[in-house]
C-alpha cells in the first residue's frame, strides 16, 4: 500500500448522487451507463458491475461519487465520474445511512 499526504487526499470530491437510469453498454458484457443526479447537474457515468446488478435493482439508489476525476472515454462512451464500492466476492455500493440531498459533499 503507498501512502498519500492529507493534501492529496483532500483533492478527492466525493458527493452523493441517485442513479436515474441504468443501461447496458453495446457490446460490453461489464460495463453499466449509469445517469446519476448530483444535485446541480446529471452526469454519466460507466461501472463494470453489470455482471452482479441488474439495470432495474439500482434506479433509485444513492451512491458516492467521485466527481472531479477527468472524463474517460470507454467502449465509445464518456464516463464523467466513478461509483464507489467495496471489493468483494460481489461489489458492494457505498451509499448514505440514510437518504441524503443529491449533491451533498462527503467530508
Amino acid at each position: 500500500m503507498s501512502m498519500i499526504d492529507f493534501e492529496d487526499f483532500k483533492k478527492v470530491e466525493l458527493r452523493i448522487g441517485t442513479i436515474l437510469t441504468a443501461d447496458k453498454v453495446e457490446g460490453s458484457e461489464k460495463l453499466l451507463n449509469l445517469k446519476i443526479d448530483l444535485g446541480t447537474e446529471t452526469r454519466q457515468v460507466l461501472s463494470g458491475i453489470a455482471q452482479w446488478y441488474s439495470t432495474k435493482s439500482l434506479i433509485g439508489k444513492q451512491v458516492v461519487v467521485v466527481v472531479n476525476l477527468k472524463p474517460r472515454k470507454m467502449m465509445g462512451q464518456i464516463s464523467q465520474g466513478m461509483i464507489l464500492a467495496v471489493d468483494d466476492e460481489k461489489p458492494i455500493l457505498l451509499k448514505p445511512f440514510k437518504k441524503t440531498p443529491n449533491g451533498a459533499v462527503i467530508t
